[in-house]
């Protein structure tokens, strides 16, 4: 079965981390170009990390995030990850991983919850 697997959300309080992992079965993440999306309550999904296919690797950042999140990928357990420090309120969302820069509807699935209290 072909399917993304998100876990890691949680409560945290401001200024904690949390790092979110996207198991991949099915697939070969290293071949495809990967991001990280969030949907905040009432606003639409945002694309908030990439990563590019291959060797290379580049990465890429909205710029809510940019210096407090991290994107990574490790081939061996074809997984993706995302270390999210520094968290803000207004990082409070579902978070999903999916392929980029074509998401695949089947891919979506239910994400998880980020919570960052004040």
């Amino acid at each position: 079965q072909v399917q993304l697997v998100v876990s890691g959300g949680g409560l945290v309080q401001a200024g904690g981390s949390l790092r979110l992992s996207c198991a991949a079965s099915g697939i070969l993440i290293n071949s495809l170009g990967m991001g990280w999306f969030r949907q905040a309550p009432g606003k639409q999904r945002e694309l908030v990390a990439t990563i590019s296919s291959g060797a290379t690797s580049n990465t890429g950042y909205s710029d809510s995030v940019k210096g407090r999140f991290t994107i990574s990928r490790d081939n061996a357990k074809n997984t993706v990850y995302l270390q999210m420090d520094n968290l803000k309120p207004e990082d409070t969302a579902v978070y999903y991983c999916n392929t980029n820069p074509r998401p695949l509807v089947q891919f979506w699935g239910q994400g998880t919850q980020v919570t960052v209290s004040s």
